[in-house]
């Protein structure tokens, strides 16, 4: 009788764990992430005294230097981004080559730091509309995966025909696996990118295509 109360009280507990737990590491992990953030870039920070420095001048040495000096660094890249836009990347981009670069010492660094930023440019402005939606049938009428293909055009890999097609990952689309499939067994997917990305950041509660609420006849 005890030792059944015991488990009962223990299964109890575990299943309250269960359903708690994940609340407790997302709060774990947002707490983890702005001690973080905090550091680098909170007012006690060298990065926080700089945007201190910037705000002095308007707020003298209250708490608001720190906050006025980071809406201004905000506000100060606007006006860059709408030079970028206007065509000036290049010019902006030689110039800064052209300075920097001839330091010894920090010209290394903005190489290294523009390789890196160029990475993550190229890999932002990849062009995505190049990408075409697929439903890609595994083993020719099996599962279908909504897929998204890079090229059209295919590759023969030891004498047959196969596409490159990039599934992504549920909640987060921008990972995933980049697989080589049977070409007949990719087929074309008559919707847009956006659905696409609704589908797999919903987890499948958007739907790419309409349903049926009638059960499938057998």
């Amino acid at each position: 009788m005890i030792k059944r109360s015991v488990e009962s009280i223990a299964g109890t507990w575990m299943a309250g764990l269960l359903v708690l737990l994940p609340l407790g590491l997302t709060v774990v992990l947002v707490v983890w992430l702005a001690d973080l953030l905090n550091q680098f870039l909170g007012p006690g920070s060298i990065v926080g005294r700089l945007f201190a420095a910037i705000g002095a001048p308007l707020a003298g040495d209250s708490p608001f230097a720190y906050l006025l000096g980071t809406l201004l660094l905000i506000a100060a890249i606007y006006p860059v981004g709408l030079a970028v836009q206007a065509g000036l990347k290049r010019p902006l981009k030689a110039l800064a080559d052209r300075t920097l670069r001839r330091i010894p010492l920090l010209g290394s660094l903005y190489d290294m730091s523009d390789s890196v930023v160029g990475l993550l440019d190229r890999r932002q402005s990849a062009d995505l509309r190049a990408m075409s939606p697929v439903w890609c049938f595994f083993g020719g009428d099996g599962a279908a995966v909504l897929a998204l293909a890079p090229s059209a055009d295919a590759i023969t890999i030891e004498g047959r025909a196969y596409r490159a097609v990039l599934v992504p990952t549920a909640p987060v689309p921008v990972g995933g696996g980049l697989l080589y499939v049977p070409v007949a067994w990719v087929k074309p997917a008559q919707i847009g990118m956006d659905r696409v990305i609704a589908t797999y950041v919903s987890m499948g509660m958007t739907p790419p295509v309409a349903t049926d609420a009638r059960p499938a006849k057998a």
